[in-house]
């Protein structure tokens, strides 16, 4: 095993000591494309990563890996790779990715044969252990178990001179620190420099999210104007030796990289201040972030703890069958035609006697009242229903549904014929102890190098939230205004498993002042009234001049259950922000 220190270094992963340029050119499987060839041409860089890895996406690999033993990994950076080794090779650019999925040394050897094959010699690693599905006792019908890694097998490849690291099931985060921890010579117990590292990776993981994509104030960005939104170029991060970083991106590529975009994916998919990683818990209430130029959002500060001594481990299971369909209720009377189809449906599962185990039903009323367009005049019935089953979802709901197109209520029609049903998936998250996990690193040559868990750990525990700042109003009340709460605060949300977070910040210290002591977690449900029964916790993140909001359960089984309208929580944050408050004039 590497002791981590500089004189470990074959060669040096960049060319100035003192700064690594590490961009992204993925933030999911399926991702733009040409990004990679984009990233490499743009401008410079050292380290150049791909995250294509997400909990959905581990079904899905997972069933390939059921048709074909020797798939399971992401096939689109191969393509990629078919001009970009040359690129990056050509350009000194390390190549680190987690495409590997759940066949990180097949998708390795892939790489070298297309290497041979264009006539680019690379050296190519990858890291291996993250599979843990072979141990069992993981329950009936898991497809895969894989625990989450961190980045010190992408350093130890990096340091034994590999041009491309492949990886499996490593945090998103990790790209970016391995890279960093095998630059930079740091060692396990530099806490702080990791925690910077694992923030700026945060950053960086879902690409152009951190560039003006999916961003709340899309319209208008708080400084240097109004970005090219038709194409944002994906983020790169320049770090220092001390862990802090600066995020930028290419000159000339569309998007804009502001505080608030910044602040934005932060908050994607966070909980508390406590960011745990399998390195280094980095403290999200430590980081401070400021404008450093136009298109530069400089990040320090970053406080980082000893990790938790187990690792997170992801399962994915087929938990059964899964149907839906759309009937379309137009004009009048809109309640009582879905009671009607209601009851309908109702009578012929009895008929059938074979009546789905979950049967969901939600009627958004997207209909408004004298409509000039027929579809701005209808309202939709969803109907959802899961079975361990196909038939049960399949031949009877479909069946049942057809057969009312001619009995049902007057205009009748749904938006796509009813299909037999789709496999869904279920995701769990365990705990598995660190020192269990075989974390390896697979050598250029072969070698194998075991990578040992952090030498000290530390529970993972809730930190007390910080005091809030002064009222807004503390002096005298404000006149206020009924208004939408987007007005004065943005927000980003996401998916953890069944759980949804929600992230709200203020752009301004006086909106900061009334949103910390208006937005608790009382107004939040009745705000979102979905919310209104479920376990709801809320973190205090005053240096980001935000408030992080955590769901338990508002997904069910999680993303590839499908539960709800939005399973991956994805627009949450913008039903919060549609919703009307009365909001201090002064701040509107």
């Amino acid at each position: 095993m590497s002791d981590g220190s500089p004189s470990s270094h074959i060669r040096p992963i960049g060319a100035d000591p003192a700064i690594l340029r590490i961009g992204n050119a993925s933030g999911f499987y399926g991702d733009r494309f040409d990004a990679l060839r984009e990233m490499l041409t743009g401008g410079p860089l050292d380290v150049l990563t791909g995250d294509y890895l997400a909990e959905l996406t581990m079904l899905i690999l997972g069933r390939d890996r059921l048709k074909d033993p020797a798939r399971g990994y992401a096939k689109t950076f191969l393509r990629q790779l078919e001009d970009g080794l040359g690129l990056a090779v050509e350009r000194g650019v390390r190549l680190v990715t987690n495409a590997g999925g759940l066949n990180p040394a097949g998708l390795a050897d892939a790489v070298r044969e297309l290497a041979d094959k264009v006539g680019v010699p690379v050296r190519v690693a990858h890291v291996a252990g993250d599979d843990l599905l072979a141990r069992g006792g993981w329950g009936e019908g898991v497809l895969t178990a894989n625990a989450y890694l961190g980045g010190g097998g992408i350093a130890a490849c990096l340091r034994a001179g590999a041009d491309v690291v492949v990886t499996g099931r490593v945090t998103d985060a990790a790209l970016v620190s391995g890279a960093a921890q095998a630059h930079f010579g740091w060692r396990p117990q530099d806490l702080d420099q990791l925690a910077g590292a694992v923030v700026a990776g945060h950053v960086l993981e879902c690409g152009t999210q951190a560039t003006g994509g999916n961003y709340s104030f899309f319209g208008a960005h708080d400084v240097f104007g109004a970005p090219d939104l038709l194409r944002p170029g994906f983020p790169l991060a320049e770090i220092s030796a001390d862990g802090s970083a600066v995020i930028t991106k290419h000159p000339g590529t569309g998007g804009a990289v502001t505080t608030g975009t910044v602040t934005a994916q932060l908050l994607y998919e966070t909980a508390g201040a406590r960011y745990a990683g399998p390195d280094v818990t980095a403290r999200l209430d430590t980081v401070r972030i400021a404008q450093d130029g136009p298109d530069r959002v400089r990040i320090d500060g970053v406080r980082g703890e000893a990790p938790p001594p187990t690792l997170k481990t992801g399962l994915t299971r087929l938990g059964g069958w899964r149907n839906e369909v759309t009937f379309v209720l137009t004009g009048l009377e809109v309640p009582a035609k879905a009671e009607l189809v209601r009851a309908q449906m109702d009578a012929a599962f009895d008929a059938a006697g074979q009546r789905p185990a979950e049967v969901r039903w939600t009627l958004a009323r997207t209909d408004r009242a004298d409509a000039e367009v027929q579809e701005e005049a209808s309202a939709l019935l969803r109907l959802v229903v899961r079975d361990a089953d196909q038939d049960a979802v399949g031949r009877v709901v479909s069946g049942a549904a057809i057969e009312l197109a001619l009995a049902s209520y007057p205009g009748f029609h749904v938006t796509a014929p009813p299909g037999k049903g789709t496999p869904y998936g279920v995701f769990e998250a365990v705990a598995v102890d660190a020192a269990e996990v075989p974390h390896t690193a697979v050598l250029p040559d072969g070698t194998r190098t075991s990578v040992q868990p952090a030498p000290e750990s530390r529970q993972l525990e809730r930190l007390a939230d910080p005091p809030l700042p002064e009222p807004l109003d503390a002096a005298a009340a404000l006149p206020t205004r009924r208004a939408p709460l987007g007005l004065v605060a943005g927000a980003r949300s996401g998916d953890k498993g069944g759980s949804a977070n929600v992230g709200v910040w203020a752009r301004t210290e006086a909106a900061w002042r009334w949103l910390a002591h208006e937005l608790t977690v009382e107004r939040f449900r009745q705000l979102l009234p979905e919310t209104a029964e479920l376990p709801v916790d809320r973190h205090v993140l005053p240096n980001l001049r935000a408030l992080n909001f955590v769901v338990d359960g508002l997904l069910g089984e999680g993303v590839a259950a499908q539960a709800r309208f939005d399973p991956q929580a994805k627009a949450v944050g913008e039903w919060l922000r549609a919703r009307h408050m009365d909001i201090p004039e002064v701040l509107l």
